[in-house]
Formats: structure tokens, C-alpha cells, sequence
């Protein structure tokens, strides 16, 4: 007999595994397929019938004879799911059992109505049943497909004493039990299907052994029967990283040790029952878990050692907690005060859920389940009651709507950079740290942290841990030329950054200015247009951002593709809730000073980033390089460019063989201007554009600061688009003046943007040598020229396309991977 060839193996099949007839088929074909020599099955009641025949008794317990319509749904479903299984013969004879079995139920709920009450005898009674009838249907469907089969009432062998909230097994006499009914057949049966979660007392009372009872039973009988394995089969595919209800990333386990199991059961993951496991380690035995509904699945193995070289296995977390903290001057050096601590709260029944204590002594943190919150203050304010009277300790506070959330993990001891990953994960994710504890084993850490946060630390820990894609959840607002080319390229790009960079990219919320789309999923990128106009509602910013900003993903991005002002004001908000803010638009970085230095502010103090590379110079890297030279030190003597490529166009092209006004109606046609030229001759954009770069570079730069000659003349700024471009050639002759001017002095017009070190900044069409950069740039290029203390006698120069729905959302994304680079993403 070997680990890898055992004879005998427990299989124990929980509520959700024989909740109909087509489930109990499903665990038959199972049972049958098992390979070892001997099986030992315990199986559950039916899923929900516990529940059900424990309010019968609370119903009956009240005077309400409704228990009698509880009763008669419990018996009608087990007579369907019998009468879907078995033969007309076996079935009468299952039903008759069951008729003798509810007449002794009848009896015992018609007592407690007389007695206005239930007893506990009665309780334990009644809902064990469930298991008694799930054990012999089991029993007759495997008999009935000629398999070697008996059925153990555990009520016969399973002797236990109870507790005040448990039962403790008595082992001696339940082995005693369980060697004479092996006697009593010559030898154990090949198949054995054994109820879970009943016992009996010394004296023959019925008894149960507490919710997932059945999980324990299934160990308690490998012990009994020397079993070599034992397989709780449920409904998921094994142990999770995290609660998959919470996080859709979470992945099943291979090994976990007996002690990182134990760890997760305690803070609340749906492992495995604790006492299960305890029962399990005294005998060595490996204990799997599987799924009833993906039997080939090789599930979970929890074993001696923890089996993989991952540091942190899992995490897991316990809700609606609350803190209470005990802080006081004069309870530093006072000795013993945590041993009257919590021996006043085990006294009096409280339950300490982790603890937390400062070095300096002046203070105790400790959690408790919100129900005990009340009695666990009123037991401390008792206890210590002279020293709060003598001003030693000065307060008693309760924090409640907390959670506790735990990583789990072997090999987190000894191994440096956990904690820090921990918190740094939680910290990038906006959570805040109301406590932490960490036993010395190293295997777990603890921290409280505010409930509304519960699901976000959650999933950006286990991010963190590279169990899950660092996700990003992503809104945009502006689907333009812009917005809608970002798009097209996310969705080219997507399926290869998650596969090949592990960046987990989700957009789910689109906006225009009148409809929007939100989506749990991610959107389909190659489908959104149609999507948004078949499921899509009126906009509403504040409901997207509430939307991109949920629990589901540790992280938010709203990217911005508008030229809207009212847009731009919402960055504030956005930053300071924690949303990572993205954009092209120019508006917010220009407009006042005051509004801009919040944003920064919520960048510094929140740790929501703000990327704006876009503003200026479209994809190319202009602000930085100006970040670059600042931050290291250089001193900014002067930044001029060209920045709009619309001008930069015109003046490229303006060599005297066309009239300008006839360049201007060209470039329109091209769709190299806006719709109304003005806006791009007028010189605003490029004045915005000056305006961040001073403000980059520490300025107190206003936009109204910006001397600006624009090259609208003031009698055409208003009026129709057609009526200023049959103007314009009136002033062809001034612009031919002055381009003359400039070639017979060896240069060439550009319009210019120029900010110095004195504060002054400026927008005007200047005149430059042949030989300038300025010069000798392509049609619609951008150039920006940094004059610095380190590049004083040849200046650095950044030069491209800087303009384009291409290469201005390409330069969106580049930010966007670049949020991730922060986020933490292997880039």
C-alpha cells in the first residue's frame, strides 16, 4: 500500500452534491469509478433540508403549527427524488422509512408546540434526519447497480460528549462501535455510505457534530476505518486564492499544508471544516478537495507541507467586524493588563478575532464579530473600571463596519518584501490600514480595514501577489476622432498586453456627451458603437465614475478625449476618490492656478496619478523631458516651439507661390484645421499649450499671463465660418509683407510659443534663420526647443508629428501603460 495506490479512501459528498436526482446519479457514477479496494462515502442531507428541519423546530417552538407545511415540503421532495430513482419496489420501501422516521419528527415537534419551546435533544433529533434519508437513498441507488453496498447509521458508532456550542468525539468508544459493526459483516464492505453530521451521546441521545458537521464525519470515519485519503467533493474545482464570488481571478490551489488550510478556515475562506483537518494531521493523511460536477478535475491537496514554491497561497477575509481599542498613557509598564483582557472577554463568552498592539504599550487593539461588539466594550469598561476612574485609561473606543482580510502563506516566513508588497498593494489601491497583527510564525498577516473597502483590498492584494492580471477598470469619455481611434487600438492590443506583459487592461464604461455604456464586463471593442446604441442610457458622469470605481477591480482609470471644460472641472473629484485621471484635454492644466494646484495636490496626497503627455505635442515626449530636466536639477533657461501643426502647416507651405487665405481654405479642406479655422489662428491652443509647459516648470503662469498676437484680425473674429474666409484675402498682402521681409533677411516665418526664466511667456508669429531647427521641420511637425544650463550652446530638441488622431491617442495609450508601469505591471 502506497500514498499513490491506496485501498481505502473517504469520500464525502456535501449538500450541493445530492441536491437532486440527477446529483445523486452523478456522485453513483463517481463512487463507482473509484478505483481503491474500499470506499467510504458520508454524504450530506439534500441542499437546504438541514435548514428546513432546523426552522420546523424554531417554527414549532413559537405555537405556529405552519412547521407541519415545512414538513410535508421536506417529505414530498425527498418522495419525488426516490421516486426518480429507484425501482417502484425499493422505492415503497424507502418511503416507507421515511413515513416512520417523520411520524417521530411529528411527535417531537407536536411537544415542543405543547411546551412553547425546543430543547436541545430535539433540535439535534430532527435535523439530522436529513443525512439519515440522503445516506440510504445513496445506498439503494448504488445497490440497485449491483454494487457491494451497506449503509452506516453513524448514530450506531459515532459516540460523542457534548459541549456547550459543540461535541467532542470519544474516541476509544466510537472505535470500540466501529470494530464491532465491521464484525458483525466478516469484513468492511467495498462501499460504504455512512451519514455525515449525526452522532449520539454515551447515553443514546441523538446528537450532532455544528454546521459542515459532515466535512468532520468524513475524518472521523477515516480515523475509524484506517482510510489512506480522504475527498471532500463540493461544488468548486478546489481550495481559491480568494473567494471567487469577490475575485473572478482567483485560481484553484494545487497543495496547501494542513497549517495554511487551517489559517484560511479561520479567516473565513469556505476551505475545509478546522476540526476536519486537525483529525486528518494526527494520522498523516492527505486530504483532497474536488468537484462533484468536474470529477476529473484534480482539485486540491492539503497535506503535511505546503507543496509549492508560491510565498503566498491565499488570502481570505472576515466581515462585519468591529475594533475596539483601549488607549491610555497609564497603561504603559502596567503589568498584566492584556492577561485581564481578554480573560474578562473569555469569561464572558467573547469571541477575539486578532489583535493589535502599539510597541510603546500605551495601547490595545482588538477585533470582534459586530454582534459581541456592545457586550465586548461593557466587559472592558467592568474590568478595567478603576483604572478608567484614576485616568489610566483614557478612552474605550469602538470602530464599527470593519473587515478583516488575511494573506496566508508558508513560505511568507523568512521572506523578505511580503509585508511590504502587502500594504504597498493596498496603499495603490486608495485603502486604508485601520490595524495589523502578525503571529510569529510568519505564516499570515492581518489588517482591519474599513468594510466599504473590503472588496478592493481584496482584489488589489491578491493582485499584488501576481495570483490575478493587475487589472485596470477604464472609463472614457469622448469618442470623437480620438476617443474612437484610442479604441480601435486597445482593441488590437488588448489580448497580447494581458498574455505577454500580464497588464489587464477592462474597458468598461463609454461616453459621449448625450449616451453612455456601462458594462460589469469588459466591453467588446470591435462592437462598442452598436453596443452603445442598443444598451446604452442617457450620460451621467457621476454614475460612470461610480461605475469604473467599484469593488470589482482594484484600480480606475477615466480617460478624458473632450475638449469640455465641464469635463475638466471633474478631475478634482475624480483624483481625490482615488480615480487615476488620463487626458488630452488642455483645459484642466490651464485653468486657474488654484484648480490646478488641487490637482497636483490629489496626485501628491491620494496617489491617484494624473497623466497629461498629450496636451502638448500630442504623442511626442515633451512634458517628460521637461519633467526629466527639472527633477534632475536642470536649470530652464527658455522653452520656444512649434505647437500646433495646423500652423505649422501653413507657414511650411506659405513660400510665396500661393496667397496665405488660399493655404487657409486649402488646409481646411484637408481637414488639417478645425471646422472654423479661427480656432487654430487665433492662437489659443498654442497659448494653452505654453501655459502647461510653464506651469511644469514651476511657474505661477495664469493663461490670461500669456501675450498673445493672434493672427485673426479683430474684425473678422466674429461671424460666419464662409463669410471670414471671403474676407481673409484682404489681407494677403500684409502676410506676403511681411514673408518677404523675412526671406530677404535669410528666414522664415513660424508661429511661435516661447516661456523664459524671467516669467514672461508668449504666443506671435516670429522670423528664423534658414539654418534654425524651426526651419527645416516637416508639414504638420511640432518642435519644441529646450534651452537649459545643461543644454545652453545646443539646445535639446524634440521634433515629430504633433497632431493626428493617430499618434495623439497612441500617445493616450502610451500613458495608459504607463498608469500600469506605476500600477505595477510587468511592463
Amino acid at each position: 500500500m502506497t500514498a499513490d495506490n491506496p485501498t481505502c479512501v473517504v469520500h464525502k459528498f456535501g449538500g450541493t452534491s445530492v441536491a437532486d436526482a440527477d446529483c445523486y446519479r452523478n456522485v453513483a457514477n463517481i463512487v463507482r469509478e473509484r478505483p481503491e479496494a474500499q470506499r467510504l462515502v458520508v454524504v450530506s442531507a439534500m441542499a437546504g433540508i438541514t435548514d428546513e428541519l432546523v426552522r420546523a423546530v424554531h417554527v414549532a417552538g413559537k405555537q405556529d403549527l405552519g412547521y407541519r407545511q415545512i414538513m410535508a415540503d421536506v417529505a414530498a421532495r425527498h418522495r419525488r427524488t426516490i421516486a426518480e430513482l429507484l425501482s417502484a419496489d425499493e422505492a415503497g420501501r424507502m418511503c416507507e422509512i421515511m413515513t416512520r422516521d417523520l411520524a417521530i419528527i411529528e411527535e417531537v415537534l407536536h411537544v415542543t408546540t405543547v411546551l412553547h419551546g425546543y430543547s436541545r435533544n430535539g433540535l439535534e433529533l430532527v435535523s439530522g434526519y436529513g443525512e439519515v434519508w440522503s445516506a440510504q437513498i445513496l445506498a439503494a441507488l448504488l445497490r440497485q447497480e449491483n454494487e457491494e453496498v451497506d449503509w452506516l447509521d453513524a448514530r450506531d458508532v459515532l459516540t460523542v460528549a457534548r459541549t456547550e456550542t459543540a461535541a467532542d468525539v470519544m474516541w476509544p468508544e466510537s472505535r470500540a462501535r466501529a470494530n464491532a459493526w465491521v464484525a458483525n459483516r466478516g469484513r468492511l464492505p467495498k462501499t460504504v455510505v455512512i451519514t455525515g453530521f449525526v452522532a449520539s451521546t454515551e447515553d443514546g441521545l441523538a446528537a450532532t457534530l455544528g454546521r459542515n458537521g459532515s466535512d468532520f464525519s468524513a475524518s472521523i470515519f477515516g480515523s475509524l476505518f484506517d482510510a489512506q485519503e480522504i475527498h471532500i467533493w463540493t461544488d468548486v474545482d478546489g481550495v481559491m486564492s480568494a473567494n471567487p464570488r469577490l475575485v473572478a481571478e482567483a485560481v484553484t490551489l494545487d497543495t496547501l499544508s494542513y497549517e495554511e488550510a487551517i489559517e484560511l478556515a479561520y479567516f473565513g475562506a469556505k476551505v475545509i471544516h478546522p476540526s476536519t483537518i486537525s483529525t486528518a494531521v494526527e494520522r498523516n493523511v492527505p486530504i483532497f478537495i474536488r468537484n462533484t460536477f468536474n470529477p476529473h478535475h484534480p482539485g486540491s491537496r492539503i497535506q503535511a507541507t505546503s507543496g509549492s514554491t508560491q510565498k503566498v497561497k491565499g488570502l481570505a477575509t472576515i466581515e462585519n467586524v468591529a475594533l475596539i481599542n483601549i488607549e491610555g498613557i497609564g497603561m504603559i509598564g502596567l503589568r498584566g493588563i492584556a492577561q485581564r483582557l481578554f480573560g474578562a472577554l473569555r469569561d464572558e463568552g467573547v469571541s477575539v478575532l486578532m489583535i493589535s498592539q502599539g510597541s510603546s504599550g500605551n495601547s490595545i487593539c482588538f477585533g470582534v464579530t459586530a454582534a459581541q461588539a456592545d457586550h465586548a466594550r461593557n466587559t472592558v469598561e467592568k474590568t478595567f473600571f478603576a483604572e478608567r476612574m484614576h485616568g489610566q485609561i483614557r478612552r474605550v473606543d469602538v470602530t464599527r463596519g470593519c473587515s478583516i482580510l488575511a494573506v496566508v502563506g508558508e513560505g511568507m516566513a523568512g521572506t523578505a518584501g511580503v509585508a511590504a508588497k502587502f500594504f504597498s498593494s493596498l496603499g495603490k489601491a486608495g485603502v486604508s490600514i485601520r490595524a495589523i497583527a502578525q503571529g510569529s510564525s510568519e505564516r499570515n498577516i492581518s489588517v482591519a480595514v474599513d468594510g466599504t473597502d473590503t472588496q478592493r483590498a481584496l482584489r488589489a492584494a491578491h493582485a499584488g501577489f501576481y495570483l490575478s492580471k493587475q487589472a485596470i477598470s477604464i472609463g472614457l469619455v469622448g469618442v470623437g476622432n480620438i476617443g474612437s481611434t484610442l479604441l480601435r487600438q486597445l482593441s488590437h492590443r488588448l489580448r497580447s498586453l494581458k498574455q505577454d506583459f500580464d497588464i489587464d487592461l477592462r474597458v468598461r464604461a463609454i461616453a459621449t456627451s448625450n449616451r453612455m455604456l456601462l458594462s460589469d464586463h469588459p466591453i467588446d471593442l470591435e462592437h462598442w458603437r452598436l453596443e452603445l446604441s442598443s444598451r446604452g442610457e442617457a450620460t451621467d458622469l457621476a454614475k460612470l465614475a461610480a461605475h469604473v470605481y467599484d469593488d470589482q477591480l482594484p484600480h480606475a482609470v477615466l480617460i478624458d478625449c473632450t475638449a469640455s471644460q465641464g469635463v475638466a472641472e471633474l478631475y478634482g473629484s475624480w483624483l481625490e476618490r482615488g480615480i487615476h485621471v488620463i487626458t488630452p484635454n488642455k483645459r484642466a492644466n490651464t485653468s486657474s492656478l488654484g484648480y490646478y494646484r488641487r490637482l497636483r495636490e490629489a496626485n501628491r496626497t491620494v496617489g491617484a496619478h494624473y497623466l497629461y503627455e498629450t496636451t502638448v505635442g500630442a504623442a511626442l515626449p515633451i512634458i517628460q523631458t521637461l519633467r526629466d530636466l527639472v527633477q534632475t536639477g536642470d536649470e530652464i533657461v527658455e522653452i520656444e516651439g512649434i505647437l500646433s501643426g495646423t500652423l505649422s502647416y501653413l507657414f511650411n507651405s506659405f513660400d510665396g507661390t500661393r496667397s496665405f487665405s488660399s493655404l487657409v481654405a486649402q488646409a481646411r479642406e484637408l481637414g488639417y484645421t478645425e471646422p472654423d479655422p479661427r480656432d487654430d489662428l487665433s492662437g489659443a491652443d498654442v497659448a494653452r499649450k505654453i501655459t502647461i509647459l510653464a506651469r511644469e516648470i514651476g511657474m505661477t503662469a495664469e493663461l490670461s499671463d500669456v501675450n498673445l498676437e493672434g493672427l485673426v484680425p479683430d474684425e473678422l473674429t466674429r461671424g460666419a465660418v464662409s463669410d471670414y474666409l471671403a474676407a481673409l484675402p484682404k489681407y494677403d498682402a500684409e502676410m506676403e509683407r511681411l514673408r518677404c521681409e523675412a526671406e530677404g533677411r535669410g528666414e522664415v516665418l513660424r508661429y511661435v510659443g516661447r516661456v523664459a526664466r524671467d516669467g514672461k511667456a508668449s504666443v506671435a508669429l516670429r522670423s528664423y534663420p534658414t539654418s534654425h531647427p524651426f526651419a527645416r521641420i516637416q508639414l504638420t511637425d511640432n518642435i519644441v526647443l529646450f534651452r537649459t544650463s545643461r543644454y545652453n550652446e545646443n539646445p535639446l530638441v524634440v521634433q515629430g508629428p504633433g497632431a493626428g488622431r493617430e499618434v495623439t491617442a497612441a500617445g493616450v495609450f502610451a500613458d495608459l501603460l504607463r498608469l500600469a508601469s506605476y500600477l505595477g505591471a510587468s511592463l
